[in-house]
């Protein structure tokens, strides 16, 4: 646990990491495990990926890859460097969801919970652990709306 903190600590938003996809376990639903020399893995969620699931990379494809999200998970949630492991519309999906992305580039991956990222419309969200980019309410997590 505390090796897995520490390396939290050295990483930073947009630090690029090389790895190789370990496991595919549903293509076109959940997203893809990459082995990153960690001693945490690293993962690509669904929502970055090609919609059509014939383009996601395949097991034992090695890429590059950057830090795009850490929270309460034993895992670093990344982004594709290269475009055509990523989705369709994925400039116009980013300035949606993650306008200030360019701006965070460099910064330190804080302690889970500090930090909460916020859309075009300065509505905070949180992408919760099924995938899915959540607004965030008043509510208690369990009931921030979608």
């Amino acid at each position: 646990m505390q090796e897995r903190e520490e390396t939290r600590r050295r990483l930073h938003f947009g630090q690029r990491i090389s790895g190789r996809v370990v496991r595919v376990p549903r293509p076109g639903t959940i997203g893809v495990f990459v082995d990153i020399g960690l001693v945490v893995g690293g993962f690509v969620d669904v929502l970055l990926l090609p919609e059509d699931a014939a383009r996601w990379p395949t097991e034992g494809t090695e890429a590059e890859f950057e830090v795009w999200w850490v929270d309460e998970r034993p895992q670093i949630r990344l982004k594709p460097v290269d475009p055509r492991f990523l989705r369709e519309d994925f400039d116009e999906w980013l300035s949606r969801w993650r306008p200030g992305w360019p701006q965070e580039f460099g910064l330190p991956v804080l302690a889970i919970g500090s930090r909460h990222l916020r859309n075009r419309d300065d509505r905070p969200f949180v992408l919760r652990s099924n995938g899915i980019l959540a607004l965030r309410t008043q509510s208690p997590p369990s009931e921030w709306s979608i």
